[in-house]
C-alpha cells in the first residue's frame, strides 16, 4: 500500500486541473470489436465512470463533467435509448450509496422533461442525498445540449426581467446549468473525433482541449494521467500573450 501511495505522488502532475470534462465516446465501436452489441458497450462505459472518478479525487481534480446523453441522441434506436435509460437508472440505485459515502457530489446537467418519471425521480433523490459530498463535484450532463442550455439561461433571464443593459457574460454564466462552477480547464475527448459535438459550448471558450483515440470504456487512470500530464505542458493565455 505505502509503494502504491508513492508511486501516486510521484506521477501526480504538478499542475492538475480544477474541473476536467470528458466527452465519453467510442462505447458502440468498443463493443464491436468483440462482436457484442451496442447496449454492453454503453454498460461497460458506465461502469468505468468509478474508475475515472477515483483517479480524479487521487490527482486531485475537483470538479468531473461527464456527458453521458445529448440532446441529440433521441434520434437513435429506440431499443439502444431505452436501453440507455434503463442502465443509468441501474447505475444510480447501484452506485448512489458508496457515492455519498465517497464524498461525491452529484449534479445534472441538463432537462428532466421527456426523461420516463422514474429516472427524473433518480435523479433528483440522487442530487439530493449527495448534496453535502465535499471530495468530488460530478455533473452528468443527461438530456444536455450547449445550444438548449444557452437558450434556457436567456429565457431565465427574460422572466427574471433582468433589463438588456445588465445582461452581461458573467450574468449569463450564473443561469446556465453550471452557475456557480468555474469553467472546465480540460477538456477530454475519447475514440478519437475532434470536435466538441454541442458540450459546454459557452463554457469550453478558453478550455484546452485533449483527443485519444482510445475507446471510453478503455479509458483508464493512466490515460487520464496522459491526459492531465499534457495539460500541465501546456500554456494558457486566454487571448493574451504568454508571460515572459
Amino acid at each position: 500500500m505505502a509503494d502504491a501511495r508513492a508511486r501516486a505522488a510521484e506521477e501526480k502532475p504538478s499542475i492538475v486541473p480544477l474541473h476536467v470534462a470528458i466527452i465519453m465516446d467510442g462505447n458502440g465501436r468498443w463493443a464491436r470489436q468483440r462482436g457484442l452489441p451496442r447496449l454492453a458497450g454503453h454498460r461497460a462505459g458506465t461502469e468505468n465512470i468509478r474508475r475515472i472518478m477515483e483517479a480524479c479525487v487521487e490527482f486531485g481534480v475537483k470538479i468531473l463533467t461527464l456527458y453521458a446523453f445529448s440532446t441529440e441522441n433521441w434520434s437513435r434506436p429506440r431499443d439502444e435509448v431505452e436501453g440507455l435509460m434503463g442502465l443509468i437508472s441501474q447505475v444510480i440505485d447501484r452506485e448512489l450509496d458508496s457515492l455519498r459515502k465517497n464524498g461525491v457530489q452529484l449534479r445534472h446537467l441538463g432537462s428532466l422533461s421527456g426523461l420516463p418519471p422514474h429516472l427524473q425521480k433518480s435523479v433528483q433523490d440522487a442530487v439530493a442525498v449527495t448534496t453535502s459530498g465535499d471530495r468530488l463535484i460530478t455533473n452528468i450532463a443527461f438530456n444536455y445540449g450547449g445550444r438548449s442550455e444557452i437558450v434556457a439561461a436567456v429565457r431565465q433571464m427574460m422572466t427574471e426581467g433582468i433589463p438588456p443593459d445588465l445582461v452581461t457574460e458573467q450574468t449569463l454564466s450564473q443561469h446556465l446549468y453550471t452557475g456557480g462552477q468555474p469553467d472546465p480547464d480540460l477538456i477530454i475527448r475519447t475514440a478519437g473525433e475532434m470536435r466538441l459535438s454541442n458540450f459546454l459550448i459557452w463554457q469550453a471558450a478558453y478550455s484546452e482541449f485533449y483527443a485519444t483515440p482510445v475507446f471510453w470504456p478503455d479509458f483508464d487512470r493512466s490515460e487520464l494521467l496522459k491526459a492531465i500530464t499534457a495539460y500541465a505542458q501546456r500554456t494558457r493565455k486566454f487571448g493574451g500573450l504568454a508571460a515572459q
